[in-house]
């Protein structure tokens, strides 16, 4: 199919990617989660649906974090042990051979997680009650969520972020720009694992075309923001969409 053919066929997929990609890079995520919930929804396969989702992250979260390190948002004492740990098995992960059913059950127990984590309201943090980070604990953190990340085909910013504030790591912007950075090298590594694995396939075109909106969405959501409407209602909003592809998942592979 050509490229006119593709967009014709699935300009609603490229436009949600566009607008995802927007709202999830405004806070530091590269909207992993909800690319695969609707890319669940489409009859591509589920290797497919993994690598796709993983390079669309990778478009959106390489520009958030060069702009967080440019304005010095990393404290790489903090950060280290929760990257380090995530890089091994995010990768492993990825590489990992699944059945199609399992992957499928473990994608509607990660979104009905994450979509869980975002309809949370986080309590803000001051300077004055962070507490000094584990590196046992960041560890832990870091390994256990890139393991589940490459395996299922997300970066993990959506788990890292509510557990990071939970915790009390850190200010939320410095939290924001951590999980910006985690997704970038998780999904790099899952990445990575699954291009080792036999059973790898990718849509080159409609990737490509994925990949595209995302970098445009990511720019604009990065730089400005969103002003004209409120990003906690757009973020309940998403929330709900993933709980209702979470939901569609689990019963339809039990």
């Amino acid at each position: 199919m050509s490229y006119i053919d593709i967009i014709t066929t699935h300009w609603e997929i490229i436009v949600s990617f566009f607008a995802i990609a927007i709202l999830y890079a405004s806070v530091g995520f590269g909207g992993g989660s909800s690319y695969l919930a609707i890319l669940a929804l489409t009859s591509l396969a589920f290797t497919e649906i993994r690598a796709t989702a993983l390079i669309c992250n990778i478009v959106v979260v390489s520009n958030s974090t060069i702009l967080y390190y440019k304005n010095g948002f990393y404290n790489f004492k903090k950060v280290m042990p929760l990257v380090i740990a995530s890089i091994p098995l995010a990768f492993l992960g990825g590489y990992l051979r699944i059945e199609e059913r399992i992957f499928f059950l473990l994608l509607g127990c990660s979104l009905l997680a994450a979509a869980i984590l975002m309809l949370v309201r986080k309590k803000s943090i001051t300077p004055e009650n962070i507490k000094q980070s584990s590196f046992l604990k960041s560890i832990g953190f870091g390994g256990s969520i890139g393991f589940i990340s490459g395996l299922v085909g997300i970066g993990g910013g959506i788990f890292l972020a509510p557990l990071l504030h939970l915790a009390k790591w850190d200010n939320s912007k410095k939290i924001a720009a951590t999980a910006s950075l985690f997704i970038l090298v998780n999904s790099i590594a899952g990445l990575g694992g699954q291009l080792f694995n036999p059973s790898f396939t990718i849509a080159p075109t409609l990737t490509i075309l994925l990949a595209v909106s995302t970098f445009i969405g990511g720019q604009i959501g990065t730089r400005i923001g969103i002003k004209l409407i409120s990003p906690e209602n757009l973020k309940k909003a998403t929330a709900v969409l993933i709980l209702y592809v979470a939901f569609k998942i689990i019963f339809k592979y039990l």
